[in-house]
């Protein structure tokens, strides 16, 4: 009895205060910073262990040089915003595929991925690309299913495609090759989009009316297309030679990735003084908040490593016999259920610190399960009950939440298709990584 008083009052009573902090609208860094705080003093029960942590863990965390890949992607990822890509993507994709039917939704899926990668943020991606696609998709007589499901379900192939800031979280978080994470989500990308272009080629097969009208647009006219996004897409090719051939650091290739970015919109008269300006802001005010939330984090996986959670889960799971298979998918159907109410950053960085001990210690690859992860976390932001970018997309484009559902649930089948061959051939995600120097 006093060991299971002890236990819920040590272990179980912060985890009940981050879950109330995160309900009352608490920021998730101020959030994980208190509920670590008050676990570290209930375990130690001295004020100075607990003032030495938060007092250090700013500087511990911050003045860690892997950390400067973040900012670089992020300011990349704002220069190429800033630049008009997004609106440049969708034009492009739209004059190659729209004489097929169901082209507009595979020009959607593509572009929201493309953009998501560059701008560093599904939600963000979500919310430009609502605005970009779907009055096109509307105009050209898409039904607000299909519509919705591709902006949806696009937004989430961010989180495979190099620069992903949720892979170099994850990296930091597990002490894991950050280029080889970054270079194992290409091929399950690739994977997911012809899954999604499968999906949307049966889906207005079996319902023509969900894309009625193709168009036939001139073979100059998709050439010009391509002109005013070339220069974007040799960074993103620059950006995975660079990795793949181990020619440069992911902190280097963010730097010369962001300096590219910022001439190439100068020199195209894109971007100008005020949008550099904003870009510049915009990038500081994101990574104090990523940085934020990683401090935060820190402070709470302290008292998750004080607590020995880790240690006691793997040591109950090997008592128990069970297949390291079972284990992988209770795992997943933690990430999948949590991942339905948090955005990828914050889930990740609670959830890690937990588990990665285990799916290690059962002799899982930590770069593989890092794509599993981005998989599981992506499927649980357009699913219901509540899906982040289901929500994002339906505030944007005022269109029935319930709608929005049906359509990322439909395109949702290219995503547990992918994660399927994934664990029956992690080579699909490890393949690649192996081959770098």
């Amino acid at each position: 009895m006093i060991e299971e008083r002890k236990f819920v009052l040590e272990i179980a009573l912060p985890f009940i205060v981050l879950v109330g902090l995160l309900l009352l609208g608490v920021p998730i860094a101020f959030g994980l910073a208190g509920a670590g705080t008050l676990g570290i003093y209930l375990i130690t029960g001295n004020w100075k262990v607990v003032m030495d942590t938060v007092g250090m863990a700013p500087y511990l965390t911050c003045s860690e040089y892997v950390l400067t890949t973040i900012p670089m992607f992020i300011l990349m990822a704002y220069f190429s915003s800033w630049g008009g890509l997004a609106r440049d993507l969708y034009a492009a994709m739209q004059s190659w595929l729209s004489n097929i039917r169901g082209g507009l939704g595979i020009a959607t899926v593509f572009a929201c991925g493309i953009f998501g990668a560059m701008s560093g943020a599904s939600t963000a991606s979500a919310s430009a690309m609502s605005k970009i696609a779907m009055p096109e998709m509307k105009r050209f007589g898409y039904s607000d299913t299909l519509a919705t499901g591709a902006i949806g379900v696009g937004s989430v192939l961010d989180i495979l495609i190099p620069p992903s800031i949720a892979m170099v979280v994850y990296g930091i978080s597990t002490d894991t090759s950050i280029g080889k994470l970054l270079i194992a989500g290409v091929v399950p990308g690739v994977l997911l989009g012809i899954f999604l272009v499968g999906c949307i080629l049966v889906w207005v097969t079996i319902h023509p009316s969900s894309a009625p009208q193709k168009t036939k647009v001139p073979l100059n006219e998709r050439i010009r297309s391509l002109i005013a996004i070339w220069p974007s897409l040799l960074i993103v090719i620059f950006v995975l030679v660079a990795l793949y051939t181990g020619m440069a650091t992911p902190t280097e290739v963010g730097a010369v990735g962001a300096m590219a970015s910022g001439l190439v919109g100068v020199a195209m008269g894109r971007l100008s003084k005020s949008d550099i300006l904003k870009a510049l802001i915009d990038t500081l005010s994101t990574t104090t908040m990523i940085f934020l939330i990683i401090v935060g984090a820190m402070i709470f996986g302290h008292f998750v490593t004080l607590s020995q959670i880790p240690q006691k889960i793997v040591s109950t799971i090997t008592s128990l016999n069970l297949n390291r298979w079972a284990v992988l998918w209770l795992v997943i159907g933690t990430y999948f259920a949590v991942s339905m109410f948090m955005d990828e950053l914050p889930l990740m960085l609670i959830i890690i610190p937990i588990v990665f001990p285990l799916i290690t210690s059962i002799g899982f690859d930590p770069i593989w399960f890092g794509v599993m992860t981005m998989m599981m976390v992506g499927m649980g932001l357009v699913f219901p009950p509540v899906g982040m970018i289901a929500f994002v997309v339906s505030s944007t484009t005022k269109i029935d939440l319930m709608t929005v559902y049906r359509g990322t649930s439909v395109l949702m089948i290219a995503i547990i298709l992918t994660t399927i061959l994934l664990c029956f051939f992690p080579q699909i995600a490890l393949w690649l990584p192996g081959k770098m120097g």
